[in-house]
């Protein structure tokens, strides 16, 4: 029998085998049709005497990859998941999972509701609900500890990450491990070897794997102390370590029930809004007009000028890619540390058991290097990353323009330099892009892909399809000092240095902050990075300061004795013997007294809450004029850059979000408040302005 050929389920008889493919595109999601046609298939099943078993399969590419994100922030419909899922392991008849593709979130709960399950060798399985601020709902916080043991699923459910075939059946995820790419096939020949073997249902539930309480116990308390701090401030990862901890000490049923509860304390939680939010954000942020409008250019090597920190990083992030790379030095010694910076990462790799020596060797094949600019001359996209000084960044196009193909894209890595200045300045400025990576290149996501106005569309579409293949998450940003982040940071970053002036000490600040959720306050920041990138910025900026413009000098004081942060051993905090993180330093604190006497400021005390609503306020309101002025194009594109290239707490949505959150009228009259003491900074963005005057948000301007 065959039923509706455009349902999102359709059933079809092999024999004695009811074969069930979800039919969703593009990943076969689990909305309200789907799950209603997944119950009505299993009651048929169970009803038709003619039926021996019941296959799942996925049409497509995938299983099942989630719930329908379509149905986020609407009301529930029946059926609910649970309600689904239980159905399914309730079964007369044996049901078995066929999945190749994604099974993740609820469709790997729904495998898991299954009697059997084999993978395809392209089955990716897993429970990445805790980056959604939730947690498997519909049982996958009883059945996955029952059939693999606590510490597994913990480790699947509070890392989000992705099991391939091979690990889900080591694991015990999957009953068996099959060659092929056809998962009816595959699907049907297990399936008819367990009718012949007398193969009975086979619930879940009555999994056996948290047989020894001991060991469960032991691997949830590591568990609830790792997360407790690992994910500081997160409310999702340690419900799930509850539910678990229900899985272990509960009956079935009873530990659904509490899973339901937690689950919903979780929907209802704020956090939930602010991932759910930068879930979405990230997905928008890689759509950008460019996109639509031309196709990349074909990307199959790549030349990196430049090896130090920042090239290195590059290159590993592109070798990563698999991609081939060729770097160009001044000259052997510097190509020699250049390379060699490429090896420590690997190393590092090799050291810690994540890769094997011969695949560093692998990867470091794809490597060249050269002292000649001329080996860039079959290269399909260059990267610049060199000294931040335009002199320098011109003379290195002015090579790239003689010696690149036609066609070949160049980019620069600049933070802050002006791209169109580079660009107008060789013959081809429409093959000119900005790729500005984050310190380190091969790990942070944030990639500012910064269009200049004379780019062609396929040049920013290749910057756009590079980003992909680095796995970065990429975001548009037009050109001016600092594109989209670091002319937002500057000007916090002036908050910070003001409150510190006038009386906050660095190290309550930095407390404030991470407190608030941020990993690391703006004086680690700024120790970790080098406290001469910044005192170079000033420097070049000194010329076009408003000379009525309050300037705080605390941190030139500390340039001046060669007080740059970690790689000197001081900055704000002390590093004695090399040592990772900082501790007070009482001279420090001497010279910001020096200072505030110099200034004439007489200090004052301030609130954690206090130094939180100026830092976030003069971040918001500068947000606020990037997208004003196009620079971003809508809010959550400052919302991405922050979660992913400046420690923003993601649970928070981003910066633009937390203002939605707390109300744009409150933000705007702290501004005004704090413009009492300094009008000249704290002048309010028009768009805030306008936005209050209206009624509105900053999510009004994300549609």
């Amino acid at each position: 029998m065959e039923t509706g050929a455009t349902a999102p389920v359709a059933r079809s008889m092999h024999g004695d085998i009811l074969v069930v493919t979800i039919d969703n595109p593009p990943v076969n999601a689990l909305g309200v049709d789907v799950r209603r046609a997944l119950v009505e298939a299993i009651d048929a099943a169970d009803g038709d005497a003619a039926v021996a078993a019941v296959l799942l399969v996925g049409s497509g590419k995938t299983f099942i990859g989630g719930a329908d994100i379509r149905e986020f922030g609407k009301p529930p419909m029946t059926p609910f998941l649970p309600d689904v899922c239980n159905r399914i392991e309730a079964c007369t008849k044996p049901v078995v999972a066929a999945i190749h593709g994604a099974a993740l979130g609820g469709g790997l709960e729904i495998a898991l509701s299954a009697h059997y399950r084999l993978a395809l060798p392209a089955a990716r399985l897993g429970l990445p609900e805790v980056q959604l601020g939730l947690l498997p709902g519909a049982g996958g916080t009883q059945r996955t500890p029952r059939l693999i043991g606590a510490a597994a699923a913990l480790d699947l459910m509070l890392s989000g990450r992705h099991a391939g075939a091979a690990e889900a059946a080591k694991l015990g995820l999957v009953d068996r491990l099959v060659e092929g790419d056809d998962p009816v096939v595959a699907g049907l020949a297990y399936t008819r070897e367990l009718l012949q073997m007398g193969a009975r249902v086979r619930r879940t539930r009555d999994a056996t794997a948290l047989a020894d309480a001991d060991a469960q116990k032991t691997a949830i308390d590591a568990a609830r102390a790792e997360t407790a701090k690992k994910a500081r401030g997160l409310f999702s990862p340690l419900k799930i370590v509850d539910a678990v901890q229900a899985a272990v000490e509960l009956p079935f049923d009873d530990g659904l029930a509490l899973e339901r509860k937690l689950f919903m304390e979780c929907l209802d939680s704020p956090q939930r809004a602010g991932l759910v939010h930068a879930f979405f954000a990230e997905r928008e942020t890689a759509k950008a007009p460019e996109t639509r409008a031309a196709k990349p250019r074909p990307i199959n090597s790549v030349g990196i000028v430049g090896g130090g920190t920042m090239g290195a990083g590059i290159a590993v992030a592109v070798l990563d890619a698999g991609l081939p790379v060729t770097m160009i030095e001044r000259d052997d010694e510097a190509l020699a540390r250049g390379r060699k910076n490429v090896e420590k990462v690997y190393d590092g790799l090799v050291a810690k058991g994540r890769i094997k020596p011969e695949a560093k060797e692998a990867v470091m094949a794809r490597w060249s290097g050269s002292t000649s600019y001329d080996a860039l001359a079959q290269v399909d996209l260059v990267i610049e990353a060199v000294f931040e000084d335009m002199g320098v960044k011109h003379a290195v196009f002015a090579e790239l323009d003689r010696v690149c193909k036609p066609g070949a894209v160049l980019a620069t890595n600049t933070s802050y330099l002006d791209i169109d200045q580079i660009a107008a300045a060789i013959s081809r400025p429409q093959d000119v892009v900005g790729l500005h990576f984050f310190s380190p290149a091969n790990i942070m996501k944030l990639l500012e892909i910064v269009v200049p106005a004379n780019v062609s569309s396929d040049v920013v579409a290749t910057a756009f399809e590079l980003a992909k293949k680095l796995r970065k998450v990429p975001v548009r940003a037009g050109v001016c000092d600092g594109f989209i982040g670091n002319r937002i940071l500057a000007v916090y970053g002036q908050a910070a240095h003001a409150m510190m002036e006038d009386g906050a000490s660095p190290y309550q600040i930095d407390k404030a902050l991470r407190d608030f959720g941020y990993p690391m306050g703006p004086f680690q920041v700024s120790d970790l990075a080098g406290g001469d990138i910044g005192w170079a910025t000033r420097k070049r900026r000194a010329a076009t300061r408003d000379p009525r413009a309050r300037y705080v000098q605390i941190a030139d004081r500390l340039c001046e004795r060669g007080w740059f942060g970690q790689k000197t051993g001081r900055g704000y905090y002390l590093y004695p013997d090399g040592a990772r993180v900082g501790t007070p330093d009482p001279e420090v604190e001497a010279i910001i007294d020096a200072e505030r006497a110099r200034a004439g400021v007489t200090p004052r005390s301030f609130s954690d809450d206090e130094i939180v609503r100026r830092y976030l306020a003069a971040m918001i309101n500068e947000g606020a004029n990037v997208v004003h002025q196009k620079i971003a194009l809508r809010p959550l594109d400052v919302d991405v850059t922050f979660v992913h290239g400046y420690g923003f707490p993601r649970y928070r949505g981003g910066p633009m979000k937390y203002a939605d959150t707390v109300g744009l009228p409150k933000i705007l009259a702290d501004i005004r408040e704090f413009a009492n003491e300094d009008p000249i900074f704290w002048q309010p963005s028009p768009l805030l302005v306008e936005l209050v005057e209206q009624g509105a948000d900053f999510a009004s301007l994300n549609k």
